[in-house]
């Protein structure tokens, strides 16, 4: 059964009081809380078990090798992928996307074109631009509509150049909340013969991505947003795109054999994990999928749609205020702003009040462009999170507000 107050009790951060009041954590899409049972994982390794990995005949080494490994096994059935070695470490979202824009350039020439969505986040348009600069490819952009959704016809359209060569989408948007239709998406970029890369940090937090039926080339997410640790996270890619791909980076273990007049690379996944990794946090990650797990995706969906239909319409009920983003097909985000008072303003008074919320443009300048603000206030749910939070959230919002008027 779901157990709320059970569940709040796993996260020793949530009984702490900020600026004197209880916590209220609504930055869930910045970055989740953690459970006992992952810092108690972190504490461990470093305890009883502390020893580089795959390198050793000692007890310790085999240990954590095991370990780790068998966190790489669990991520790999979280995702469904088809091998454990399409599973390839990383320091986060960010880190993998920018190991397979680089690897790109080996495949692109002058005229190329690479698509991303209006709704990305930097990191999911950046290293694309460093690519393009490189390599005389062309950036293009799938625009977005005033309800925050992707204009597929205009994805089609640009499809239909036969210049494209990657598309880069997220499969839900961190500044809206807005679940792109990826697998309609990942479908039309295979007819034209363009690979696709879906950053998913966003989505693992509130559902379960099934890699081989959604058939995309290359999914990417952290761990620091579905109560695991920052620092780490994680590529899968399909095999026969891994094997293209050269090496993002060159050291220890990524290789097979070294000479002076040159070197050969190790097999999957080790090719792409070079130098000693973050093995604590890894094997956390493990531990954080298997603590979502015991809790139940389809009960985790469900409380987070009910807080999001909460909060949605009380929010809704106070004057001056707009929700940025779609009203259906969204996960648990609202993103907002009241009438002449500036988001900061707004995160600011919140947080004197002990309810953490996100302001600014997000890490996703464009979207702000689009709708002519400076950024929103971004209230981010979890499934530890409570309606009783929402009322002191929106007893909050009406204070600044008469503060700010």
């Amino acid at each position: 059964m779901f157990d709320i107050s059970n569940i709040r009790k796993d996260f020793p951060i949530l009984s702490q009081q900020v600026n004197g009041k209880p916590l209220v954590y609504f930055d869930n899409g910045a970055t989740s809380q953690k459970p006992q049972v992952v810092i108690d994982a972190i504490s461990k390794y470093y305890e009883v078990i502390n020893a580089n990995i795959h390198r050793g005949v000692h007890t310790l080494s085999q240990i954590a090798t095991d370990a780790y490994e068998s966190s790489r096994e669990k991520i790999r059935a979280h995702i469904n992928a088809s091998h454990a070695h399409e599973v390839i470490f990383t320091s986060g979202t960010t880190g993998a996307i920018n190991l397979v824009a680089s690897g790109f350039s080996e495949f692109l020439k002058a005229g190329d074109e690479i698509l991303v969505s209006a709704l990305e986040h930097h990191s999911n348009i950046v290293p694309w631009q460093l690519l393009c600069a490189k390599t005389g490819a062309v950036l293009k952009v799938i625009p977005m509509d005033e309800n925050g959704e992707l204009i597929l016809a205009e994805y089609d359209k640009l499809l239909a150049s036969g210049k494209v060569k990657m598309v880069a989408v997220n499969h839900i948007s961190n500044a809206l909340g807005t679940v792109n239709p990826i697998a309609e998406m990942i479908n039309k970029a295979h007819e034209v013969g363009a690979a696709i890369l879906i950053d998913g940090a966003q989505a693992v937090p509130h559902m379960q991505p099934d890699v081989q039926a959604l058939d995309c080339d290359f999914y990417a997410f952290s761990a620091h947003k579905m109560c695991g640790p920052t620092g780490v996270g994680i590529l899968y890619g399909k095999e026969n795109w891994l094997q293209k791909l050269p090496p993002y980076q060159g050291g220890g273990e990524m290789i097979k054999e070294v000479t002076f007049e040159g070197s050969t690379w190790a097999d999957l996944p080790h090719k792409f994990e070079a130098g000693t990794p973050n093995i604590a946090d890894g094997i956390a990650l493990g531990t954080a999928i298997d603590y979502m797990h015991d809790i139940g995706f389809e009960n985790i969906q469900k409380q987070e749609m009910e807080l999001l239909a909460y909060a949605t319409e009380k929010l809704s009920g106070i004057e001056g205020l707009r929700i940025f983003g779609p009203k259906e097909r969204k996960t648990s985000v609202i993103s907002f702003n009241i009438d002449g008072i500036h988001p900061y303003d707004i995160g600011t008074i919140l947080d004197k009040m002990g309810v953490a919320v996100r302001t600014g443009h997000h890490c996703a300048q464009p979207v702000m462009s689009f709708f002519c603000i400076p950024g929103t206030v971004r209230a981010s749910f979890s499934f530890y999170n409570t309606k009783e939070e929402i009322d002191i959230l929106v007893a909050g919002i009406e204070k600044a507000k008469r503060m700010l008027s």
